[in-house]
């Protein structure tokens, strides 16, 4: 005579149920961890930069000053640089204002990229200033700063 019997689970359910209540209750802990760091944007800007004098000028960035829709703006950042071995831009970085996370994009690059110009698109939550940083390879920092007027707002959080 053949006794059925029921096969067992190699992961019963309520250990399931257990592992997956423990990682929720981490993942919803984490923010308010991340909370408690210095998140502002001088901060970003100080940790990217390092102890460089940050100046004004060989960066444009190329983004419309008026947008209509904030859920997809594309900029473009270039850097006047030879890119060559002795004078080029390491890394580009993007930062912005408002938006709930300030940091955008980080580039980064070598002379074997020829130019120095990144492109991307972007969400602004509404109007607000952009921030491009490039850092060169002999630790100099080079900024530009634009104003860009939002219409109608993306990523906000309520």
């Amino acid at each position: 005579m053949t006794v059925l019997t029921k096969p067992r689970r190699a992961f019963p359910r309520r250990t399931f149920i257990a592992a997956n209540a423990a990682l929720l209750s981490v993942a919803v802990m984490r923010p308010s961890t991340l909370l408690a760091a210095d998140t502002s944007l001088a901060a970003l800007l100080r940790a990217y930069t390092g102890e460089a004098k940050v100046d004004v000028g060989r960066v444009r960035i190329q983004i419309a000053t008026l947008v209509d829709n904030g859920n997809s703006v594309p900029i473009e950042v270039n850097v006047e640089s030879p890119m060559t071995a002795a004078d080029h831009v390491i890394g580009i970085a993007i930062f912005n204002e408002k938006n709930p996370e300030h940091s955008v994009a980080e580039f980064m690059l070598s002379p074997m990229n020829g130019r120095a110009r990144v492109a991307t698109r972007m969400r602004l939550a509404m109007t607000q200033k952009i921030i491009a940083v490039a850092k060169m390879q002999d630790g100099r920092c080079w900024m530009e700063t634009v104003d860009v007027l939002v219409t109608l707002a993306a990523c906000i959080e309520e």
